[in-house]
């Protein structure tokens, strides 16, 4: 069984606890590894760390720093099989799933190794003859980054390759359930000599430091990706600084299929849609509203795509989905479906735990006769269960769709241009998809609205979040003849 450690200042080190947290296989429930449960003491270690580092990293040339992140790229790629292992050995991610997630975390860095050369600021006119205004971009300072466990690596690489590129040293707090890919990522970073201090790495329980990386006064900004409870907890610590947050937290993503869908292409999509990650994805379709003239054939149709879901061990090729990540989470799907089917809803396939023996095994579910007040419609399912509901005209399902504390993420499905177009003006959702699965490209940008988060990821949007604004008013003597 692997022990890992804690990386600080550019060296492995143990936690000052001298403490583990055992992790679980999730498909198997056998304990794979084990890390150290870091205190406060070891994350202000690590922040002074990247403080110190700072001083010099944000004068190393972009172009320089860009240059780690086609190390780091390259590695990766060396290392490619063995992670997709790890991360399907963590997560209960299929394989299939886990060389996706790995394969675009090598391309995220590479694609903001990118940005390199291309982040500029501005020169303004002034009101004044003998004045420019020079707008600069600099990096912010600090960055904690708290990473969720459904997607471990390549949500690591969304925060990790931004910062080192714009001149930000990183504080890395893997989660608990999937620290794996984070702590070998560490072997990386420490294989290609990036100056110490710059990428930390601290493991342990979001309970015990998730507050000293959010309310340190020398962090700048704490880029989270999480809960809502989670998200509000460190809004509030880093209030206490002042501290800039970046926070990507929950979805409840509505589908709508209107009568003018193409069935067959809006069942495949949602069907990919809702199983992602075996359904635990912000973005996953969370509810449908279809409408009632071709319901009937939608319902029974995504249905049977559902029924036909394989579920099972995430090594065998033959499967679609794996486990959830652990019992916790299995156990809160469970009791949102039964509460459900309790108040009148009714499940045409699915709806319980697979019964395997071992792992975190949940059917594909599909839910009818659900009402928009139900948990099931409202709060965020993170499992394989899609809740049907229908529709009569385009002004209902709109106020449907709205309404929800989240907005993240959004789909409809139509050949009609009217409302294609009412759709992409009207729903109040960071995102939206036409006619395809949900799920962002690198180059877009990744945010949400509402509880679903502040500020956001991906592009030159989400590498500006880690960049500040400094005006120079630069005057001089137009008299001047040398």
């Amino acid at each position: 069984m692997k022990k890992y450690q804690l990386y600080i200042n550019g060296e492995f080190v143990d936690g000052t606890t001298h403490e583990s947290l055992d992790v679980i296989n999730p498909a198997t429930e056998e304990t794979i590894s084990s890390i150290q449960k870091a205190s406060e003491e070891d994350v202000n270690r690590a922040i002074e760390a990247a403080h110190s580092a700072f001083k010099n990293w944000e004068k190393v040339p972009s172009k320089e720093r860009a240059a780690y992140l086609y190390k780091i790229a390259d590695k990766l790629e060396e290392r490619r099989d063995s992670f997709v292992q790890m991360l399907t050995e963590e997560n209960g991610k299929t394989l299939e799933a886990s060389e996706g997630e790995i394969d675009l975390a090598i391309e995220y860095f590479r694609y903001m190794a990118g940005w390199a050369l291309r982040y500029e600021g501005e020169i303004l006119e002034s009101e004044r003859s003998n004045e420019n205004i020079l707008v600069y971009k600099k990096p912010i300072g600090v960055v904690s980054g708290l990473i969720p466990w459904n997607f471990p690596m390549f949500i690591l690489a969304r925060k990790v390759a931004p910062a080192i590129v714009t001149g930000c040293p990183i504080v890395i707090k893997p989660s608990q359930y999937t620290p794996n890919t984070a702590c070998e990522f560490a072997k990386i970073i420490d294989e290609i000599e990036l100056p110490k201090g710059v990428f930390n790495l601290v493991t342990g329980k979001g309970s015990d430091i998730g507050n000293p990386l959010s309310s340190h006064p020398k962090v700048r900004m704490v880029s989270m990706t999480g809960s809502y409870p989670a998200g509000t907890k460190v809004m509030e610590a880093a209030s206490k600084s002042i501290t800039k947050v970046n926070l990507e937290l929950g979805g409840k993503a509505p589908a709508i299929v209107t009568k003018h869908a193409n069935i067959e292409l809006a069942v495949e999509k949602i069907k990919t849609s809702r199983i992602t990650n075996s359904g635990q994805a912000c973005t996953n379709a969370e509810r449908v509203y279809v409408h009632e003239s071709v319901a009937k054939e939608f319902i029974s149709k995504m249905t049977e795509a559902m029924k036909n879901t394989a579920v099972g061990d995430p090594t065998n090729r033959d499967n679609d989905i794996g486990p959830l990540v652990n019992k916790d989470r299995l156990d809160t799907v469970t009791k949102m479906v039964n509460t459900a089917v309790e108040n009148g809803a009714k499940i045409l396939t699915g709806g319980k735990p697979v019964d395997a023996g071992k792992g975190f095994y949940y059917e594909p579910t599909i839910l009818v006769d659900v009402k928009q007040d139900m948990e099931i419609i409202q709060e965020e399912i993170f499992g394989p269960v899609l809740p049907i509901m229908t529709y009569t005209d385009f002004d209902e399902v709109i106020e449907l769709a709205n309404d929800t504390e989240y907005g993240l993420s959004s789909s409809i499905f139509s050949e009609n241009l009217h409302e294609i177009m009412r759709a992409a003006n009207e729903l109040r959702y960071g995102e939206t998809f036409v006619n395809r699965e949900n799920f962002e490209a690198i180059n877009g940008f990744h945010a949400g609205r509402g509880q679903s988060g502040i500020g956001g990821a991906d592009g030159k949007h989400g590498l500006n979040e880690y960049l500040e604004t400094h005006v120079v008013y630069l005057e001089y003597d137009e008299n001047y003849k040398g």
